[in-house]
C-alpha cells in the first residue's frame, strides 16, 4: 500500500515519497524497511536516529532530527492503531454451522452467523446478524446475543445472559455464572443462596481472557455501554458499571458496588461490596477501596486515599528506617538525661 493511500484512508497528511510502498507496521525498534512505526513522545526521538521504519506517524508539529517519509496527525497512536487495522484484520470464521457443533433446534439465527467446530447452543438462544461463535463456546439456555459479536473460543454464556451488539468476549471468559453468595448456619457451615438474575452487557462492551462476571441473586449485573475490561478480572453478583469504563487487569470488584461512568480501574485493585465510585474516578494499581469515591478523584494505596496524600505518604515510607535510628538515638539520649536529673 502506497504512502498517499494510506494517509488519504487515515485523514492526514504525509511528508515523503507518495508511491513509497508499505507492507506492515512495527515498533520503531523492531521495523524493517517497507514498515510504518510511530513516536508517540518526543522522548521517543532519538529512536527515529536508529529505527530501520520506511515511514513514521508522527505529531502534527514535531520536528524530526532526519529526513524520513512521515504522516502527520494530532493522535498518532491513535493513527497508528488505525493503520494495524488496514494491514491486519482477525480471524473469522465461514458463515454456517460447523457440523460438529450443536445447535437446539429453537435457536433463532440471524443473517451470515458463524458457529465454529463443537460449539454448543442451547434452547431458546437469539444470535443477532454476523455474529460469530468461535470452537467449544457453550451458550446456555434463553441468551440473547445481538449483531456483530465475537465470542471467541471456549468462552462459557450462563442462562439468561444478554450481550448487547458489536461486543468481543475472548477466550475463556465466563459470563453469568452464579454470583457468590452463601448465608453462614448455626452449626458453622453455609447454605448457598441460588443467583436467580442475570447479566447484561450494553453495546460496544469488550471481555478479557478469563475475566468472570457472575449473576445476580436477584435483579442483575450490568456492564455499561462501550466498556473495557481486561483479562483475569472478577466483577461480582450486582456490580453496575457506567458507560466507557476501563477496568484492567486482575481487579476485583464486589458485589453490588456501582461504578459511575468513565471510571478507570487499574491493575490489581479491589473494591469492596456496596460501594458507589463516582463519574470519571482513576484508581491506582494495587489500590484498596473500603468506602465511597466522590466523582472526578484519583486515588491510590490501601486503605484508599487522594493520589497526592498517597504520594506524601510514599515519600515519608522511604525514610521510615533512617527515622527509626534518629528516634532510638533520641530516646537513648532522654533516657540517660533522666539518669542524670534522678541522680
Amino acid at each position: 500500500m502506497q504512502l498517499q493511500e494510506i494517509a488519504q484512508k487515515l485523514g492526514c497528511a504525509y511528508e515523503g515519497d507518495p508511491t513509497l510502498e508499505i507492507h506492515g507496521v512495527a515498533s520503531l525498534a523492531e521495523a524493517r524497511p517497507g514498515e510504518l512505526s510511530f513516536l508517540s513522545e518526543a522522548r521517543y526521538l532519538p529512536l527515529l536516529e536508529q529505527t530501520q521504519a520506511s515511514a513514521v506517524i508522527v505529531e502534527e508539529s514535531t520536528p524530526l532530527p532526519r529526513s524520513i517519509p512521515c504522516l502527520r496527525g494530532r493522535d498518532p497512536r491513535l493513527l497508528f492503531a488505525q493503520a494495524i487495522e488496514l494491514f491486519y484484520q482477525p480471524y473469522r470464521l465461514p458463515v454456517g454451522i460447523h457440523p460438529t457443533a450443536v445447535v437446539d433446534a429453537s435457536v433463532q439465527l440471524g443473517e451470515g452467523v458463524a458457529i465454529g467446530p463443537h460449539a454448543v447452543v442451547m434452547e431458546g438462544v437469539r444470535i443477532g446478524d454476523y455474529t460469530q461463535i468461535h470452537p467449544n463456546v457453550t451458550i446456555y439456555p434463553q441468551v440473547r446475543i445481538g449483531s456483530r459479536c465475537q465470542l471467541l473460543a471456549n468462552c462459557v454464556i450462563h442462562e439468561r445472559t444478554e450481550i448487547g451488539n458489536d461486543c468481543l468476549i475472548h477466550s475463556g471468559a465466563v459470563i453469568g455464572d452464579d454470583g457468590f453468595g452463601h448465608i453462614p448456619l448455626a452449626d458453622g457451615s453455609w447454605r448457598r443462596m441460588l443467583q436467580a438474575g442475570r447479566v447484561v452487557l450494553e453495546d460496544n462492551v469488550d471481555v478479557g481472557s478469563n475475566t468472570t462476571i457472575d449473576r445476580a441473586a436477584v435483579g442483575e449485573t450490568r456492564i455499561g455501554r462501550g466498556t473495557k475490561i481486561d483479562n483475569l478480572v472478577q466483577i461480582g453478583h450486582g456490580v453496575r458499571t457506567g458507560s466507557h469504563c476501563l477496568i484492567i487487569a486482575q481487579v476485583g470488584i464486589a458485589g453490588s458496588t456501582q461504578l459511575g461512568h468513565q471510571v478507570i480501574l487499574a491493575g490489581q485493585c479491589g473494591l469492596a461490596g456496596h460501594l458507589h465510585i463516582g463519574d470519571g474516578v482513576r484508581v491506582a494499581a494495587q489500590t484498596g477501596v473500603t468506602s465511597d469515591i466522590p466523582a472526578g478523584q484519583t486515588v491510590a494505596g490501601y486503605p484508599h486515599q487522594p493520589i497526592s496524600e498517597w504520594r506524601k505518604s510514599m515519600a515519608v515510607q522511604r525514610h521510615l528506617p533512617d527515622l527509626q535510628r534518629t528516634l532510638r538515638k533520641l530516646e537513648a539520649r532522654v533516657a540517660k538525661l533522666e539518669q542524670n536529673r534522678e541522680s
